[in-house]
């Protein structure tokens, strides 16, 4: 029996929140996604392994944070990884909160936007939504808000248009909507890569 990959980065998001919530902030100096530009006369805290490292941490300060994006990726990720096997899975995902990444260092400084911190599983998780509206776009799935069933394609197209107005007028500016697309864009340049490769061998 194979390991589970989603299993597998639920339990570490946990541990690594444990760790931070016992810190308070150490953890986040060092491995949020903090902007290239230097903030407040302070040189960039920028080093580029946190283009991986802060998908891991989440706020310590209470569970929603955490607790949404590890039920999306649970919900999302689990029938995406029966589909294409743990190791696509994986490649799906870092790649999708790496584009997160820079699409959050990239867009909002281009938009005036107030910069600081990233942190947060939510690039990957976009990414595994959009996986899952491409692998199952007939497939229903039912909202919190509303809770009216809709396909996929449609779940996934809704939430990037909300996501993109909300990113570029500015509204709930404390959540880094630009990397939820960056996300997005991941997982489709991965998935899009596997179809032009499987076209070309048949």
């Amino acid at each position: 029996m194979r390991a589970s990959a989603v299993k597998t980065l639920i339990v570490v998001n946990v541990i690594v929140f444990g760790l931070e919530f016992a810190q308070f902030g150490p953890l986040e100096q060092a491995f949020a996604l903090w902007p290239v530009q230097a903030l407040d006369g302070y040189p960039s805290q920028f080093h580029v392994w946190q283009l991986v490292s802060y998908a891991f941490l989440h706020d310590p300060h209470g569970v929603s944070h955490i607790l949404f994006n590890m039920f999306g990726l649970w919900m999302f990720g689990t029938q995406v990884e029966e589909t294409i096997g743990p190791a696509r899975l994986l490649a799906c995902y870092f790649a999708s909160i790496v584009t997160a990444a820079i699409t959050q260092l990239v867009v909002p400084p281009l938009l005036g936007a107030e910069l600081g911190a990233t942190i947060g599983a939510s690039g990957g998780v976009f990414g595994l939504l959009l996986a899952y509206a491409l692998l199952f776009p007939r497939r229903k799935v039912v909202p919190l808000i509303p809770p009216i069933p809709m396909p996929a394609w449609l779940f996934a197209a809704i939430y990037a248009l909300v996501e993109l107005g909300l990113g570029v007028t500015g509204r709930e500016a404390s959540v880094a909507h630009f990397a939820h697309l960056g996300g997005m864009i991941g997982s489709a340049i991965v998935i899009m890569q596997w179809r032009l490769r499987a076209g070309s061998r048949s």
